[in-house]
């Protein structure tokens, strides 16, 4: 039996202002391993590829991922694996810029060779980030992935990343690898920030058709979750929290989307609609804004029971009042 849900990606640990490296890299995270985990609370099966380092830390996060529930699909460490550590400023306003670091740990060494065509083939929907564009030949086995997946079928989700366009600070060959891979891509993430360096709101309808990308959505700004489909501007209102944007907040919301899709049984792109959008942006807002209420990556993604005592307790998410459409993005 195949897995619901297979992420590719790296491991990306953040550390806020005041943390001590040592213990919080408890929350290991990185935005696939995130989405990863995301899914399994939810219930669902995960796998998620990534290559950890032969060490004491690498093999914390692959238990980590277990530990969670999710099926490591490459076991195989080793022995010059590097992670990056990112260090995050937050400004009054929520707003992250980052500092990186790299040490022995994790992968960014995945080859097209550790991705298993059959487990490609066994799954539902196939989720990557695009870190793993930044660096070889982890881009290699991200496109492979996404390839092997488009062509057989599976639904295609990609998150835009900002640390992406930061990496070795060329922002020209970030953009060029991930516009290279969205020919394969069903569902891209977005944040409002991202989509700006992606061209803006102007040209995502264009960016859609050439592509033939079927969903946008962007996650977590300030009003909640927006999504363009099929010509018109879905939304979902956010839920008031003291900051927009936390480690992990946006995988939440994600793997909360991706998980709806399966409950939906969405299996493809021909599947969606006006009502299987919202209702999964509606789910993924609630996951996503409890994530943030409690920050920290792995150890605050809600699970499933989370998302749904909050369901039963709010009233407005019980009627779906929340809801609407719209026209032009705005």
């Amino acid at each position: 039996m195949g897995l619901d849900v297979i992420c590719v990606g790296e491991m990306v640990i953040d550390f806020f202002p005041g943390c001590e490296p040592a213990s919080y890299i408890r929350n290991a995270g990185g935005a696939p391993a995130n989405v990863a985990v995301a899914v399994a609370r939810n219930g669902h099966k995960s796998g998620f590829y990534g290559r950890m380092g032969n060490d004491g830390f690498g093999r914390f996060l692959v238990n980590t991922l277990k530990e969670n529930g999710v099926t490591v699909l490459c076991e195989e460490l080793a022995d010059d694996a590097v992670t990056t550590m990112a260090f995050v400023t937050l400004d009054e306003n929520g707003e992250r810029s980052f500092t990186f670091a790299r040490k022995p740990g994790a992968d960014m060494l995945l080859k097209p060779g550790d991705i298993e065509r059959e487990d490609i083939e066994n799954c539902t929907i196939v989720h990557a980030g695009s870190c793993s564009l930044s660096a070889s030949p982890a881009s290699e086995a991200t496109a492979y992935a996404l390839k092997l997946a488009s062509d057989t079928g599976k639904m295609v989700s990609f998150d835009v990343n900002y640390r992406s366009l930061l990496w070795n600070g060329d922002e020209k060959a970030a953009r060029e690898k991930i516009f290279e891979v969205l020919r394969y891509v069903d569902l891209l993430k977005i944040s409002e920030e991202e989509s700006g360096m992606l061209g803006g709101e102007g040209k995502i309808g264009a960016l859609m058709k050439e592509h033939g990308i079927s969903l946008v959505v962007e996650t977590l700004g300030p009003r909640g979750a927006r999504s363009f489909f099929r010509g018109k501007t879905l939304e979902a209102s956010g839920l008031k929290t003291k900051t927009v944007d936390a480690t992990g907040a946006g995988d939440a919301f994600w793997g909360g989307f991706l998980s709806s899709l399966i409950v939906q049984r969405i299996t493809n792109r021909n599947q969606l609609n006006e009502a299987v959008v919202l209702k999964a942006m509606g789910y993924g807002n609630i996951a996503g804004a409890l994530c943030v209420r409690e920050k920290g990556a792995i150890s605050s993604l809600p699970t499933r029971g989370r998302i749904e005592e909050y369901l039963k307790t709010e009233g407005v998410y019980r009627t779906g009042e929340h809801l609407k459409t719209g026209g032009d993005p705005v």
